[in-house]
This record gives C-alpha cells, structure tokens and sequence, in this order.
C-alpha cells in the first residue's frame, strides 16, 4: 500500500517507530515489542536501524519490516541509509523490501561514522530519493525534516532549500526530527509554505522517560530542550516513575495541541517501550478519532 494515498482521506495520520535490537540484545526483543504494539490503532509502524547501513543492518531491517507486514497486518515502512552504501548495496536492498512486498521507504542520507569511511555514490538523501524512484517507481519515498535545522545547515532556510530538492525528487510525505517546543514546528510549516513545499508532514515527537537517554539523543540531533520541560527532567531524574509519568503527559499535551492546530500526521518515536506507546495512544485516541471523522 503507497502510505501517500492515507493523507487524501485521513486528516490525522498516526504512526509508530522501532529499531531492531542491539547486537548484545536477542532479536526476541522487537517480536516481544511488535506483539504489545500490535492492537494499538496506527497507521504504519517505521523501523530504523544505526547510521553504519551494513548489510547485516539491512537485512534485519527489511526482516522486520516483512514480518509487521504479513503477521500484524500493519503497513511498515523501513528506513535506509545511503552515506555508507554503494548503488550496488542499495539495488540489492531495494530488490529485497520487493520480495517481501514493502512499499514504502524512509530515504535517509545516515549520520557521519568517525571510523567508516563514506562511499561517494550518494552525497544527501535527495539523492538516494532520486535514485529510488528511478530504479523502481512503485515505491514510495518518504523523507525527514528538521524543524530546528539540520546541523549540516548553516541557517534554516538553507535547510528547507535542501528539502525542497528532496520534494523535488520524489519524496512525498514528511516525518520531522524529534522536536519538544511545538512553535518551532509551527513556524517550521510557516516557511514550508512560504517555499512552496506542501507535502503532508508528519510531527515526531518522542516521550521523555530517561534523562541521560534523552540528553545523549538531543546531542546528536540538536533538538533544543524547553526551559519547562528541562526543569521536569532535572526535577524528576531520581525518581525513574514520575519521570516516565511526566515526560508522557508532556508528550500528551505535545500531541494534542499540534492536532488541534491541524497536523497532518503524529509519528511517535516508541524507543521499542510497549507501555509508553500504549499509555499515549490511548491518552489521544479518540482525539485522532474526533478529527478524522470531521
């Protein structure tokens, strides 16, 4: 199913993100999440994998995404990465996500590793979106967003030039950068439309249930934390249940007043945590529900 087709009947998309485990992990842990995911109302569930994008990442990225497909009945979408990857090793994953009838694709350029060297193939993820669509139109690429700057851009309307090339490429739908001050992603829309960018574009937001998971996190992303929401985690960082419990209202409330200033779509970052998922999804339910019976 191409996901773009959901934003021409749904006011409201709602989506999910896991990663699969760590190396030190057993590969039962993303079963075990997926199951608890699974009677939750979204939309398509996106799996991510580490920046590196070897094959062994690859694969097991595409595994997961074939099994929430055909065992939850759920759409997947599966991320891939381009910086390490040569056209060759992306033909071969492409050809993959055919087999096992995955659709849609995140298209990510992939962070800078200090110890692997880039392949020169692909530069930016407009690129990698390019050469998808040209390899095999029936696939729907979707791409990210920074609503506070990427931090490869000098300025934010540098950025937004850049995403306009990912548009122009054949990216149809948005999913942002974890954000925790939703004016930034208002005033991020703001210039959207004023660039002539109108693709539907999903909010991520992630729930703040650990303080150290959560600073490294916005190290590497360059989110800005709320003075609010900095004064709950420092307030709550000895006490792991009222922290969890706070950082899901502030979630909550995240969530509901973006849908109340029309978003187009939620995608919430789960951190493979089945009871935070669970708590926020039925916390905003029957708001999604409200509004995409309007």
């Amino acid at each position: 199913m191409d996901l773009s087709n959901l934003f021409r009947y749904k006011k409201v998309v709602y989506s999910l993100e896991v990663f699969p485990p760590k190396k030190t992990s057993s590969v039962d842990t993303i079963y075990n999440t997926l199951y608890g995911l699974r009677g939750l109302p979204a939309d398509f569930i996106s799996v991510t994998y580490g920046a590196g994008g070897s094959d062994t990442q690859r694969s097991k990225t595409c595994e997961i995404a074939s099994l929430i497909k055909t065992e939850y009945q759920i759409e997947p979408v599966s991320h891939l990465t381009c910086l390490n990857s040569t056209k060759d090793d992306i033909r071969r994953t492409l050809d993959t996500l055919k087999e096992h009838g995955v659709q849609n694709i995140l298209a990510l350029r992939g962070d800078k590793s200090p110890t692997v060297e880039p392949k020169e193939d692909f530069q930016h993820a407009s690129d990698l979106t390019e050469f998808i669509k040209n390899y095999d139109a029936g696939f729907n690429v979707m791409g990210a967003c920074y609503p506070e700057c990427h931090c490869d851009s000098d300025t934010l309307d540098e950025d937004i030039d850049n995403l306009k090339r990912k548009i122009d490429a054949g990216a149809s739908h948005l999913i942002t950068q974890l954000f925790f001050n939703n004016d930034h992603f208002y005033e991020f829309m703001d210039k959207l439309v004023q660039k002539g960018i109108t693709a539907p574009v999903s909010a991520g937001i992630m729930p703040v249930t650990n303080k150290s998971q959560i600073e490294r996190t916005v190290s590497m992303c360059g989110a800005s934390l709320p003075r609010k929401l900095s004064t709950m985690i420092n307030k709550y960082a000895d006490d792991p249940q009222a922290l969890k419990d706070a950082g899901i209202a502030y979630a909550t409330n995240q969530i509901i007043d973006l849908i109340a200033n029309d978003v187009r779509g939620i995608h919430l970052y789960t951190m493979n945590n089945v009871e935070t998922a669970t708590r926020i999804t039925g916390s905003i339910e029957s708001i999604i529900k409200s509004s995409n019976r309007v």
